[in-house]
């Protein structure tokens, strides 16, 4: 069968003419059928500007807490209690990950509320510790 006779109709040959789209093949949209699009976004996705403040600040009071005790619950599992004591200061490399959010642009101002977080949840631990201690011994003294 030569060419012109393979045509079809429309004077198509058979490798010019549109096969059916499989089956993972997205189907085309219709220009005449309205778009459905689904719900707006929540504002937390849309990069709030007090989204990154908010999350790094309590972070920041999440990680003052949690770090140190999980790393002197490990300690006290693993070693004795001297060596246990003796290596307790290394928890401060744990500053590491925070410092480091400091350095990318686009996590600094999560980094800066973090550090926030952690230096005001230490500031009040320690004014509520000092004041209690003072307390104790004004009513023991």
């Amino acid at each position: 069968m030569s060419e012109t006779e393979a045509r079809d109709s429309d004077g198509a040959t058979p490798d010019e003419t549109p096969h059916a789209a499989p089956e993972d093949a997205p189907e085309e949209e219709h220009a005449d059928e309205p778009r459905e699009e689904g719900p707006e976004p929540s504002w937390w996705h849309r990069s709030h500007p007090t989204f990154a403040g908010l999350v790094g600040f309590f972070t920041g009071v999440a990680y003052v807490i949690a770090v140190p005790g999980v790393y002197a619950a490990l300690l006290g599992l693993l070693v004795s209690d001297a060596t246990a004591q003796k290596l307790f200061p290394l928890v401060l490399v744990a500053l590491v990950i925070p410092i480091a959010l400091l350095v990318p642009r686009k996590t600094r101002r999560f980094a800066q509320f973090m550090f926030l977080g952690i230096i005001s949840t230490v500031v009040v631990v320690a004014v509520t510790a000092a004041l209690v201690i003072w307390a104790m011994i004004q009513i023991d003294g």
